[in-house]
């Protein structure tokens, strides 16, 4: 994927060439789109302090650990 959050060529080329052009058109700008909205939401994620201090979920810590390793 390129800087700019869309598909390369040679990724919407091979979605249309396998899926149909209108199929391979419609998931490159669905998958553009959702990449534009996790951007937008990681600018806007806040973090949240732990109401007793020491306890933190395992299963939220993993994730957080996940969304700061993706990149899109």
């Amino acid at each position: 994927m390129s800087n700019n959050l869309g598909l390369s060529y040679s990724a919407r080329k091979a979605l249309c060439v396998q899926l149909g052009e209108g199929a391979g058109t419609e998931i490159a700008n669905l998958l553009q789109r959702m990449a534009a909205q996790i951007e937008e939401l990681k600018r806007n994620k806040v973090n949240v302090t732990q109401v007793v201090p020491g306890v933190a979920n395992a299963r939220d810590q993993r994730l957080d650990a996940l969304m700061e390793g993706e990149t899109f």
